[in-house]
């Protein structure tokens, strides 16, 4: 269970968050388990329950997402989690072209609690929706905070605007699925 210390664009910081993580909990060939962790998360705006089901444009508010690209290739494809519990998988044959919905026949898992200081967001996305190989892998999040104050997450940033699809947010690496 490897932790990434995500960090915030420098053109766009937080006004109260102080940090966010995320880990991969676990990869069979049924699931890939996630969590993020919001710390200083009094202010943070959590979008209403929406029930499941695909919807596009989360990222306007606070949502997770995993980008996964198999080793020796340009295609990719995206994640992105709500907690609404709404999401959509999207493929992209190279950075930012060919978007195309991603198949996927079973919904992702997504479950928000609050504590006191600090915000937990755990996801379970189907292992059959997900590449099977060695992947370079992108965890990222964008954090709203009351006010509309929006911070954009990554393991890493290039540019001087945030873009979660710049090669340099890969930065950590996902392993095929282990047997059950």
């Amino acid at each position: 269970m490897e932790m990434y210390r995500l960090v915030p664009h420098q053109a766009h910081p937080p006004l109260a968050i102080t940090s966010t993580q995320a880990r991969v909990i676990g990869r069979d060939t049924n699931w890939l388990r996630l969590r993020w962790r919001i710390e200083g998360a009094g202010r943070l705006v959590v979008p209403k329950f929406a029930g499941k089901g695909r919807a596009d444009g989360l990222w306007q508010t606070t949502c997770f997402e995993v980008f996964l690209q198999p080793e020796g290739g340009e295609p990719y494809c995206e994640f992105n989690l709500s907690p609404s519990e709404r999401w959509n998988a999207y493929d992209f044959h190279s950075r930012r072209e060919g978007m195309a919905e991603r198949p996927v026949q079973r919904e992702p898992v997504c479950t928000m609690r609050m504590g006191s200081s600090f915000a937990i967001f755990d996801a379970a996305i189907p292992g059959a929706a997900l590449p099977q190989a060695h992947c370079a892998m992108g965890l990222t999040s964008v954090i709203e905070e009351e006010d509309g104050h929006k911070s954009y997450w990554a393991l890493a940033h290039h540019e001087t605007k945030p873009d979660f699809h710049d090669p340099a947010c890969f930065t950590a690496r996902l392993a095929p699925p282990s047997a059950t």
